[in-house]
């Protein structure tokens, strides 16, 4: 995937689990993005570990394993946060 495809991934996935986190408020567009590339990472490393396919492409299957690694994330800074 290009760069493009990155950021419109990563925007899409961070704000869609921002909002399944409750912190959507607290969100921009910047941190979405972030949220969301790194949660694809997460949730290509969980979905790799349990055996399913790999990712490629700008696809449903993408979309949701980076929206479950965002959520990943947001969770355990939520966690660490706490502390």
């Amino acid at each position: 995937m290009g760069i493009i495809a990155w950021l419109i991934l990563g925007g899409l996935s961070g704000w869609i689990a921002s909002m399944i986190m409750n912190k959507n408020a607290s969100m921009g567009i910047m941190a979405n993005i972030v949220t969301g590339i790194i949660g694809a990472f997460i949730g290509g490393v969980v979905f790799n570990f349990f055996g399913h396919q790999k990712v490629t492409g700008f696809n449903f299957h993408s979309v949701l394993v980076s929206v479950v690694g965002a959520c990943i994330l947001l969770w355990i800074i939520g966690a660490i946060n706490k502390k």
